[in-house]
């Protein structure tokens, strides 16, 4: 703002996040029935942009079967003791990048 006593004028300023890319893409991973998948992904930046992972097309959160680990630009998936029935695509989603598995 500036004020000259007569006149006043304001305006705003506007800081945009850059987007964050995916400078480490996802791996194939092969465990065995009863194992923990563990997948690793890392982006160019933190972030606040919404990440998400997905089993095929179903988005994962953490809970007693996923465990989803955030640590700077780290972002790790872990599948506990996978079955024959969690084979399938492994998709990590970040802004407009996707890495899959």
């Amino acid at each position: 703002m500036c004020d000259t006593g007569d006149r006043q004028t304001t305006a705003a300023v506007l800081v945009k996040e850059p987007a964050a890319t995916i400078v480490e893409a996802l791996k194939d991973v092969t465990s065995y029935e009863g194992e923990d998948a563990v997948f690793e992904c890392r982006l160019s930046r933190e972030t606040t942009q919404d990440a998400q992972w997905f089993l095929g097309d179903v988005p994962l959160q953490s809970n007693e079967m996923n465990e989803i680990r955030v640590q700077g630009t780290h972002h790790t998936l872990i599948l506990r003791k996978v079955t024959l029935e969690d084979c399938g695509p492994i998709s990590f989603k970040v802004g407009q990048h996707t890495s899959a598995a």
